[in-house]
């Protein structure tokens, strides 16, 4: 290159660099993130945040947060309690800002600008997060005051984050030497990276590339006519207009399951649910999973552990892999054993209306909902008018104010992501704010499939005033249809009451400090949610709040008798099918040095060992099981969902004991175990609110698995 020409080469690169500096700071005196939020309750200002505003934002969050830390490691005082613990507790402010906002809306409108701001932030993120762990100034000083907190005279709740600090940095790698963190860094970087490619995969797989168009009238023989309603709507946005569009959002593919006569159809549309992540397309997930089980198992034996699965057990109430399958195992066995007379059962019919063929997977829920009808004369038609979707809203209302005095105060003037997302303010029975929520119902693109509660702005203490929540559930519900509201399963209304209950567990949490307030294991977390879904189903509560919608009249005495005695059918199903996925799990997360070369055998072979029977799948098949794939949380933990359901059924037979299930002492006990959560360890948390160990039995009875 001559001089001319490497002058203006130059000149040109500092003129680009010139504008792009300009243009960022003009970005960030624009940016929503660098200001105070001058919104009704602090909330996020939606309207202003825009796609471009996040990378700045985080990048700047994270110089902060690097400078706080630094500093912590450069005081050349001692190190005490509030120059390093505390110091570092409240550190990141702006990053905890940005991450909350980025991580519920990826989740729920999410597009493919988000997409690639994700996959852009997400090795940055880890980066960062790498950083933190494995800093040695950092993690010296922290060492200091934990090999000191028995002699410093600290309060319950200094101690806790005192030895949970110290716990994180130890599972993170701080103890491990320079080739061995290097290496640490590498695998959780390619690990965050191949968790948003699973997951991006996935919604792909179920929001855009299938769906079964019925385009005459005679295939939509058995269907309830608010399903057809909503399949012609489901049309009419997918631009197939006069036509009929099932999809694999569940309020759309398990009603067809459920009611269509056409065999041949049922089939071709649990194909699309059951294959998906398994097409051998851009989107199949099973080279990802191959990749995911043994960069876990490395990360695990570089911080000494035998296996993944031994690695996250070890700070949950489990304690051990063995432990948690002996105790699936437990159930696993009764569980198999129903679903195997339901089978029977189910042929049976099958041959008695002429059939000629072995139930599959994709008969299921048609033929069970047949014996439902024959052994207890229930049919899910007659109960939907009596569960809209405001009937139950408001039997959530009526259970938490009944509980704890909670009123629930719609908001029309708070900025909101969606324009289908409802604010609500919730207050204390003496008026007082307490924190406020977003109820966001129905499926729709852009949104990934099941139900979660989620949290913009944490509770928090700033210079010792309490700043409260916002919070947020997330749900795919069946759409309304025609004249008549949105109607909901029985088993839809549980999860509204199931995720509330995460809901209700976040605006409660209190503590001094962010680490630990409203903090608990892993198979701890759900108990708080899973505890609703008793109230949910509880005679004395639905009478008030199962209302028919058109004549707004309770749900009959013989319906609900019959609702409630078939409360244990289909649990073989129900319950084997969650077994089987928290059984596959812990077989992946523990297979050590295997190398798993074909996912669909891998799998196939887990499920023979158990005695799996063909006619149905685990709950999640390895290439849509995002609970342990699309990220970190639930992996090598799947199981914590029944592990909880020991701890819900165990502490709402205390309300029943009483024969009071509003019962306001133990009302006040649990949510004084909301609140203090964090402080302590799970079981201790748990038992001195129950004043005993918990008991495995009315979980049990109430499966009908005794």
């Amino acid at each position: 290159m001559n001089k001319l020409l490497f002058f203006i080469f130059v000149a040109g690169l500092a003129f680009t660099s010139c504008q792009s500096e300009k243009k960022e700071s003009n970005l960030n005196m624009e940016n929503p993130f660098f200001v105070e939020w001058n919104t009704p309750f602090g909330v996020p200002p939606f309207d202003e945040i825009k796609v471009e505003h996040y990378v700045p934002a985080v990048k700047e969050g994270i110089k902060q947060q690097e400078a706080e830390i630094a500093a912590i490691v450069a005081n050349s005082e001692a190190p005490t309690f509030e120059n390093t613990i505390l110091a570092f507790d409240e550190s990141g402010v702006l990053l905890s800002k940005v991450s909350g906002v980025f991580g519920p809306l990826s989740s729920a409108v999410t597009n493919d600008e988000m997409q690639a701001v994700a996959r852009e932030l997400s090795p940055i993120r880890t980066g960062h997060r790498n950083n933190i762990s494995m800093n040695a100034g950092l993690f010296k000083r922290i060492k200091v005051v934990y090999d000191k907190r028995n002699e410093l005279g600290f309060d319950q709740e200094q101690m806790r984050v005192v030895e949970k600090f110290y716990s994180d940095f130890e599972r993170g790698g701080a103890n491990l030497n320079a080739e061995n963190q290097a290496k640490l860094k590498e695998i959780n970087i390619e690990l965050s990276g191949l968790y948003l490619q699973f997951g991006e995969n996935l919604l792909a797989e179920t929001n855009k590339n299938f769906k079964l168009v019925i385009d005459k009238k005679e295939d939509l023989a058995g269907l309830p006519e608010d399903v057809i309603a909503g399949a012609s709507i489901a049309a009419e946005k997918a631009g197939d207009t006069g036509k009929w569009v099932f999809t694999m959002a569940k309020p759309s593919w398990i009603p067809f399951l459920t009611f269509s006569e056409k065999r041949d159809l049922r089939e071709q549309l649990y194909r699309g649910y059951f294959m998906r992540g398994d097409n051998n397309n851009e989107n199949d997930n099973k080279e990802i999973i191959t990749k995911i089980v043994p960069l876990r198992d490395q990360k695990a034996k570089l911080l000494g552990f035998k296996n993944f699965a031994a690695y996250k057990a070890d700070v949950n109430m489990a304690k051990t892999p063995e432990a948690i399958t002996d105790f699936l195992m437990e159930l696993w066995n009764p569980s198999l054993e129903m679903a195997k007379q339901d089978v029977k059962d189910m042929q049976k019919i099958i041959t008695r209306e002429g059939g000629k063929f072995k139930l599959a997977s994709w008969d299921w829920w048609f033929y069970s909902e047949k014996l439902r009808k024959e052994k207890f004369d229930l049919d899910e038609a007659e109960v939907k008018p009596y569960f809209s979707l405001d009937a139950a809203k408001n039997g959530i209302f009526y259970v938490v104010e009944n509980l704890y005095g909670l009123k629930f105060v719609k908001q029309t003037n708070v900025p909101t992501y969606h324009d289908e997302a409802e604010v609500y303010e919730v207050k204390e029975a003496d008026g007082s704010h307490l924190g406020v929520i977003y109820m966001d119902f129905h499926p729709r693109d852009g949104k990934r499939v099941g139900a979660w509660s989620t949290s913009f702005r944490p509770a928090s203490y700033v210079d010792g005033k309490r700043v409260s929540r916002v919070g947020s559930i997330v749900m795919n519900f069946t759409r309304p249809a025609g004249d008549a509201p949105a109607l909901l399963s029985f088993d839809e209304v549980s999860t509204f009451f199931h995720e509330f209950g995460h809901a209700l567990h976040g605006l409660f949490a209190d503590g001094p400090y962010d680490r630990t307030a409203g903090s608990v294991p892993r198979d701890f977390v759900e108990l708080p949610s899973q505890i609703m879904e008793n109230w949910a189903a509880e005679p004395e509560v639905i009478k008030v709040y199962a209302k028919h919608y058109e004549t707004g009249e309770a749900i009959p005495d013989a319906l609900l008798d019959k609702l409630i005695k078939a409360g244990t059918f289909n649990q073989g199903f129900i319950t084997g099918e969650y077994v089987a996925a928290s059984l596959l799990d812990m077989k992946y997360h523990t297979t050590g040095d295997v190398n798993i070369t074909d996912v669909n055998k891998f799998e196939k072979d887990a499920m023979g060992e158990l005695g799996l029977i063909s006619e149905f799948f685990p709950r999640y098949r390895s290439t849509y099981f995002s609970h342990i794939f699309s990220g970190d949380g639930y992996s090598a933990g799947y199981y914590v969902y029944i592990w909880a359901a020991v701890l819900d059924t165990d502490a709402y037979d205390a309300f029943k004991q009483t024969g009071d299930v509003f019962n306001k002492e133990y009302a006040a006990k649990f949510r004084t175990l909301l609140e203090r959560c964090g402080s302590d360890d799970g079981m201790v948390i748990y038992e001195n609110f129950r004043g005993q160990a918990p008991s495995k039995e009315p979980l049990l009875k109430r499966r009908g698995l005794l």
